[in-house]
């Protein structure tokens, strides 16, 4: 649980719970959001899933961990073989979706400022309204925002 240098620009090491499982992270991530779809609702038992999404290629994973196919969707979770906690979760796209609770862990618990998300997807889909200045987009980020 460690940050080798500034969060987001270089490697970021995070473990679950137990600490059986670390993964190291590298560069920035690709995206930065707060997911209303009800896929990642459904998925990762959340109203909202608080998560930033990293290529492949940027994560390192060392420790047993279980994988988990959704039965319909192209989405897949992996878990701490030992404690279960989710360490992350592959979306369609094959990118890798990484929890913020595991990021804020790796940093006393408060999740550093190029690591907060920067907008909202899917708001249409929202169970409850959040009131903030990022932009909600009603589904992906290239899509119409909320309100306008």
């Amino acid at each position: 649980m460690s940050d080798t240098t500034t969060p987001g620009t270089a490697a970021i090491t995070v473990a679950c719970q137990c600490g059986s499982v670390s993964m190291t992270l590298t560069g920035e991530p690709a995206a930065r959001a707060l997911c209303h779809c009800n896929a990642c609702r459904d998925f990762y038992g959340t109203p909202v899933l608080a998560a930033t999404a990293w290529a492949p290629s940027q994560m390192a994973i060392a420790g047993a961990t279980h994988s988990f196919s959704h039965p319909s969707r192209k989405m897949s979770r992996r878990f701490c073989a030992t404690c279960g906690e989710t360490l992350h979760g592959t979306n369609r796209l094959e990118m890798h979706v990484v929890p913020n609770a595991l990021l804020a862990r790796a940093h006393d618990a408060r999740l550093p400022a190029g690591l907060q998300p920067s907008m909202h997807l899917f708001y249409r889909h929202r169970v409850l309204d959040v009131q903030d200045d990022l932009p909600k987009y009603l589904d992906g980020w290239d899509g119409p925002l909320y309100g306008q």
